[in-house]
């Protein structure tokens, strides 16, 4: 594990100002033409063998973790969405409306905002083991004491989800740091895959559990009773199986030596230069805003479109559930596959198909609301494409983090996404969807019809947004190459911090190659 040191590394970076032959030269722009051959990638990736005598932890047993932390995601997403499956009945039973419901999502998304820094901070310097079971109790405790709250006590409700929020927080941004210290490479990309699968299957399986639990008890309390019962058995498999992997090792192809930390004003600051950070993560807020909205609100326009429609009921929670499990597999999957096929045409595969995601399922969005009141089966399969869609971002998001940001900082660059894409994005979201519903239909006669309208008028902006997130993607394909290579060597310690002298840009490098070193420029290195 690393050790905690002084902001002052243990040897100061190779520069150098020797003089320069033709020869050097030659090197330098053959070295240039490897290097953007391979898109900026660094050595050539570990073994298993290799990477389990760097990181301690055995191949079947990383495996095993990742497999663990897997299924606390799921539960994570299932407790998070289970509430919007049994919207309507907490609106009975509470008597609110959209705008109160919406504050349901908003307050616990605010409250996990508001601490995942600190988590972020202690999970780049702390037992991340530690802080995975102390907030997997917390939010499985708070999740069941929040289906007791009486129906004269709404405010109690909101407050129980504002400390779900919390339990979250500390979760939310470890997990990703401890598999980027257990795999690199593509290897690295397919357990972020497969981490994030649980998201939309995670949100699938709330919808679905809170509708069938509240139909089979007839008493939509129980459906906040299922998830804290399974919290305690991650607790438990945590404890069992979980092993610490010393941090940003596997990316120094050696072992675990003492890292160079810095304060958490640095990392921010060092953070907010980071261009592809600051860009993809402004792209995925727009994918957390269009997931959030429709994650409370596809269910309920969805049955007030049948009820406009003069069509029979039937349960949208759970067939919204199903759709968004089935989409959820689909695009995680074709995103890490698509991505990696493209990697070995350009080192700006990943941002380019999140902007193709996003992009392509605005338009589909559009076209779900404009089309509910006349077919309720082509609304689905527009929901269907564009829910695929959004899924494409998921594991590619947390990829571009991980290889764009210091081991050292990663949990507080995690954090600080999640920061970005909440406060702009999902806490948000389901409120003003609700808000906009009540303000369009306020003047308007008290009928199915205009429900349903106002809904659909407020889910539109959902498209609009999902566009411009896909241009912020856009942006970070332009910029990535470098910021990815820049990483990659300050993680060697090959290159000094930037933010020193004004003209750091320009210092020397020494680059390992034919046996011997090449002497580089570090602008000719970040392309």
């Amino acid at each position: 594990m690393a050790a905690r040191r002084s902001p002052h590394p243990d040897s100061a970076p190779f520069l150098s100002r020797a003089d320069r032959t033709e020869e050097d030269e030659e090197e330098d722009e053959g070295l240039e033409e490897e290097e953007q051959d391979e898109g900026g990638g660094g050595p050539a990736p570990l073994g298993e063998a290799e990477t389990a005598a760097i990181t301690g932890v055995s191949g079947r047993r990383a495996r095993l973790m990742v497999a663990v932390l897997c299924y606390v995601n799921l539960l994570n997403y299932m407790d998070r969405f289970t509430v919007a499956g049994v919207l309507p009945e907490i609106e009975a039973y509470f008597g609110i409306g959209d705008g109160s419901s919406g504050l349901l999502q908003t307050v616990f998304i605010s409250s996990y905002m508001v601490l995942a820094p600190l988590f972020g901070f202690l999970g780049d310097r702390s037992s991340r083991r530690l802080l995975l079971c102390v907030g997997i109790a917390l939010w499985s405790t708070v999740t069941l004491a929040s289906s007791f709250v009486p129906r004269q006590h709404f405010w109690l409700l909101l407050l129980t989800r504002g400390l779900v929020g919390v339990g979250e927080a500390s979760y939310s941004t470890v997990a990703p740091t401890i598999i980027a210290d257990l795999f690199v490479g593509d290897r690295r990309s397919r357990m972020l895959g497969f981490f994030y699968f649980a998201i939309p299957v995670g949100s699938g399986l709330g919808y679905m559990a809170g509708s069938k639990v509240k139909d089979v008890m007839h008493d939509w309390h129980w459906a906040l009773r299922v998830t804290p019962g399974l919290g305690v058995v991650a607790v438990v498999l945590l404890l069992l199986v979980m092993k610490e992997p010393p941090r940003g090792a596997v990316e120094r192809h050696g072992p675990p030596s003492p890292l160079h930390y810095t304060s958490w004003c640095d990392d921010v600051r060092a953070l907010a230069r980071n261009r592809s950070f600051v860009l993809s993560s402004l792209g995925f807020t727009a994918v957390a805003f269009v997931t959030g909205a429709l994650a409370l609100w596809a269910p309920a326009f969805l049955q007030r479109a049948r009820l406009a429609a003069g069509a029979p009921p039937a349960d949208d929670s759970l067939v919204f559930g199903a759709v968004t499990c089935v989409t959820g597999v689909l695009g995680v999957g074709a995103g890490v596959e698509l991505s990696r096929r493209l990697r070995l045409r350009s080192s700006r595969a990943d941002p380019l198909v999140c902007a193709i995601g996003l992009l392509g399922a605005a338009p589909c969005l559009f076209l779900a609301v404009a089309l509910a009141r006349a077919s309720i089966p082509v609304t689905y399969v527009f929901i269907f494409i564009g829910e695929t869609l959004l899924s494409l971002n998921w594991a590619l998001v947390a990829d571009i983090l991980l290889y764009v940001v210091v081991p050292t900082r990663r949990s507080t660059a995690e954090a600080l996404q999640i920061v970005m894409s909440h406060l702009l994005g999902d806490a948000g979201s389901p409120y003003l969807v609700g808000v906009m519903s009540d303000a369009v239909r306020r003047h308007r006669p008290p009928t199915p019809l205009w429900a349903f309208r106002s809904l659909g008028y407020a889910l539109t902006l959902c498209a609009f947004v999902g566009a411009l997130g896909g241009g912020f993607f856009l942006a970070t394909a332009l910029v990535l190459p470098a910021d990815r290579r820049r990483a990659h060597l300050q993680a060697q310690g090959l290159l000094a911090e930037a933010g020193g002298s004004p003209g750091a840009a320009s210092e020397r490098i020494v680059v390992p190659r034919g046996g011997r070193a090449a002497q580089l420029p570090v602008s000719s290195v970040l392309i």
